[in-house]
């Protein structure tokens, strides 16, 4: 007697009889998809075919397209939430916590580099959005604190208003995923080191002359 294959099982269609996807392998194929498509462009039929997979099995492990970009999302936000709560960010010179900051910053992009890029890419188009943007501006504010007492400890130039260096570090940081690409010529703490003397040394207040 003939049986009909399952239905409701994260099974890819092409590949019956064989061990199926997980929910982190699902995650980051959909986030992939994303990144290459936009996350408007791509509707649950977009991602059902690109993993081989029935809507109702898509559905097993995710309410909507919108609970896949909120997790990605999320993973994103989380990772860089931790850098700042890490001791090395809380206590000592200011100067310090800044580059504990912009290390950990740039680490979290090269191991999360699809979900960084997607949270980059938002608009502020749904809910997710607007609460992912919000994180980041809770995030960019708690950083520009670091600067600004950097600069009052006197180890950054007081000249430059410490928003504005925020955000053009973190664009330096943030411009990463448009061409780091995982196994090229420097590996995640070279990059940072890389990053963090570019980034700070025309920060850093210039040593008196006297």
């Amino acid at each position: 007697m003939d049986v009909a294959p399952p239905t409701d099982e994260l099974v890819p269609r092409a590949r019956r009889g064989r061990p199926g996807y997980d929910r982190d392998q699902v995650l980051g194929i959909a986030v992939s998809l994303f990144n290459e498509k936009g996350y408007d462009a791509t509707s649950v039929s977009d991602l059902a075919e690109r993993l081989g997979l029935t809507k109702s099995a898509l559905y097993h492990h995710f309410a909507s397209k919108e609970h896949v970009l909120d997790l990605a999302l999320d993973d994103a936000l989380t990772s860089l939430e931790r850098v700042l709560e890490h001791p090395e960010a809380q206590h000592g010179p200011a100067d310090a916590r800044l580059a504990h900051v912009i290390r950990g910053a740039v680490r979290v992009l090269i191991e999360k580099l699809p979900s960084v890029t997607l949270l980059l890419r938002v608009r502020g188009n749904s809910p997710v959005e607007l609460s992912a943007l919000e994180r980041r501006r809770v995030f960019d504010h708690r950083v520009t604190e670091v600067v600004r007492r950097a600069q009052d400890e006197g180890h950054l130039r007081a000249d430059v208003d410490p928003a504005v260096a925020t955000r053009l570090v973190f664009g330096m940081v943030n411009s990463l995923t448009e061409w780091y690409r995982p196994g090229g010529a420097l590996d995640a703490e070279q990059l940072s080191t890389v990053v963090l003397s570019t980034a700070l040394d025309g920060l850093r207040t210039p040593p008196d002359p006297r």
